[in-house]
């Protein structure tokens, strides 16, 4: 048997085409990783090179005015989110304690055991870490850690206004008051980042599928609401609702009702929204102002006196029979006191002063077709005046959160009877809120003119310049020379009928108190009362510059209207003061 022996050329052959079968190899190899599986592995690189980073938008700050300047109340303070990536984590122990060292309490609680699950790409080991504390983090140089910057809100003066502005949840979802209601504007757009990363997650500018959308930082805000009358509103309506009694609670505003800027909006009980885990009472979230409609009583009788007025029916010096009472289809309405000398015949100036229901009936009686009953066209032209014209049982839109609505029935409604609309003119029979009470007031002694309440003056621009908001469209509810006359039976009222007026001398105050029994298991109870006191005030008859309503509940009281009266008047005499108002003459 002979050996077969291969040549030289014989083995450049074998040679030849072993390589062209191992590079064919190379080729189909290629082919495969490059063509058919090019998805699968730039997917897999993208996942391990390429990170997409949120770009977190700045939340709006929020200011108040002190006299003419918008100051900070509401800041942002940095924080960031640790959080580290299992999958690439070289040393998980040395990240546990750089971690737990850094932040302390701020870490989570079981910071090894997340590190433990590799198969994991993302986990959370530490919130609202300070900068200081993230650098020391940093200066360990862990590969697969990270840091994801947030806003943390932060309220310096502590329980000023807290219910007006309200605060902001772990989500960075803004609750109550302006960071509720203007959330949108405030929160700003998130940004986006999209990017190939280097073994220390540093974000490189290489790669064509690299994404920058810009973050767009949130409105910064400017409220109306100055900080110094705030600050005095509060003082003064905790101290008096202390001496009125340890269970009262109550609430003041403060407008300017020549523009409708709300100046001081407070509530006690109160809260810090800085220590917002510390409230058991969720109660005093509230701002009782816009969230508690109530029955405000004798208050409302100034809107049946203006519509009557208005409609050219009464004037301040027209005369009824006063009896005492006065019947209104098979129900007799009392006043609530009676004395002798002013049973007979009495003007309507005199029915303000002593606050008789009698009154404020005649008056609406005034406005029938015979003009001795509530007929159904009474009860229309008082419904255009509460509600169409002063907007009384309708929400204001104010640019706060928790508004409530309220209720004035229309005649239309089978409630709408003559005896409800005859309770409405001495402010019982519906329910509206302290903020709807003030303007409505407000439109009642400025001219005539209704104009929307708003805690919004405008807001802070890019380069730090003060943008006014636009005004909100007003209407014209009263003749000025009705507002004319009211002022003065107004003013007249709080003259003779004050009790102990701490009025200083040359300044034109007036002012009417409220009292309503409330409502206890569906019937009316003397066991507890609400007290309102609307009031305004200025150097002369033609130019109120503010409007204060302050409203008290307390159980087992009968003066709800006169412990009212008693937070208004030093709030008065200071907002004189702080106004630099001059007296007349």
């Amino acid at each position: 048997m002979k050996l077969l022996k291969f040549s030289r050329s014989n083995r450049t052959h074998i040679l030849a085409v072993g390589v062209i079968l191992l590079m064919a190899v190379f080729v189909v190899r290629l082919f495969d990783l490059q063509i058919l599986q090019h998805d699968y592995y730039s997917s897999l690189a993208n996942s391990e090179q390429v990170r997409q980073l949120d770009l977190p938008a700045k939340r709006g700050e929020i200011y108040m005015m002190s006299g003419d300047a918008p100051i900070k109340v509401v800041l942002n303070e940095t924080v960031y989110t640790v959080w580290a990536d299992p999958h690439v984590l070289i040393d998980a122990n040395a990240v546990t304690a750089a971690v737990t060292s850094a932040v302390g309490d701020k870490a989570v609680s079981n910071v090894a055991e997340l590190l433990s699950d590799t198969e994991s790409r993302y986990k959370v080991l530490a919130r609202e870490v300070t900068s200081a504390e993230a650098n020391k983090i940093k200066d360990e140089h862990l590969y697969g850690v990270g840091f994801t910057a947030g806003i943390k809100r932060v309220y310096p003066e502590g329980q000023l206004a807290s219910q007006v502005l309200g605060f902001v949840n772990a989500d960075g979802i803004g609750q109550y008051g302006v960071e509720g209601a203007l959330d949108d504007e405030l929160k700003g757009t998130d940004g986006l980042l999209k990017t190939v990363v280097d073994i220390r997650d540093v974000p490189l500018t290489i790669g064509s599928s690299n994404v920058n959308v810009p973050a767009r930082d949130g409105t910064n805000v400017v409220l109306s609401i100055d900080r110094s009358i705030q600050n005095k509103a509060e003082e003064v309506l905790q101290t008096q609702l202390k001496q009125i009694g340890d269970t009262a609670t109550g609430s003041m505003i403060v407008m300017d009702p020549n523009t409708g800027k709300v100046l001081a909006m407070a509530s006690y009980p109160t809260y810090s929204p800085e220590e917002i885990n510390k409230v058991t009472d969720l109660a005093a979230l509230n701002n009782q102002t816009i969230t508690d409609p109530y029955e405000p009583a004798s208050v409302l009788k100034t809107v049946a006196f203006s519509a009557a007025i208005d409609q050219g029916v009464i004037e301040p010096d027209t005369t009824y029979q006063n009896k005492g009472w006065i019947q209104v289809e098979d129900r007799i309405i009392n006043n609530a006191s009676k004395p002798a000398a002013l049973m007979g015949e009495i003007t309507m100036q005199t029915a303000l002063n002593w606050s008789f229901n009698t009154g404020a009936v005649t008056a609406a009686e005034q406005l029938s077709l015979d003009k001795t009953t509530v007929d159904s066209q009474a009860r229309n032209i008082l419904y255009q005046y509460y509600h169409d014209r002063l907007h009384l049982g309708e929400r204001t839109g104010i640019e706060l959160q928790g508004e409530a609505k309220g209720t004035v029935v229309a005649p239309t409604d089978v409630q709408g009877n003559a005896v409800r609309y005859a309770n409405m003119t001495f402010g019982q029979g519906l329910n509206v809120t302290s903020l709807q009470t003030a303007a409505a007031f407000s439109a009642i002694v400025n001219g005539g003119v209704y104009r929307p309440p708003t805690v919004v003056a405008g807001t802070i621009d890019d380069v730090g310049t003060f943008v006014a908001a636009e005004p909100k469209q007003t209407n014209q509810a009263l003749s000025s020379s009705t507002s004319d006359k009211m002022r003065e039976m107004i003013h007249t009222a709080r003259q003779q009928f004050g009790y102990n007026n701490t009025d200083p001398e040359g300044y034109y105050i007036g002012g009417k108190t409220g009292t309503a029994q409330t409502i206890e298991n569906g019937e009316y109870t003397f066991k507890q009362q609400t007290g309102t006191y609307a009031g305004f005030g200025g150097s002369s008859s033609s130019s109120p510059a503010y409007v204060i309503v302050t409203h008290v509940f307390m159980k087992d009281t009968q003066l709800g209207g006169f412990d009212a009266k008693t937070i208004f008047d030093p709030m008065s005499n200071w907002m004189i003061d702080y106004l630099k108002l001059a007296p007349k003459g």
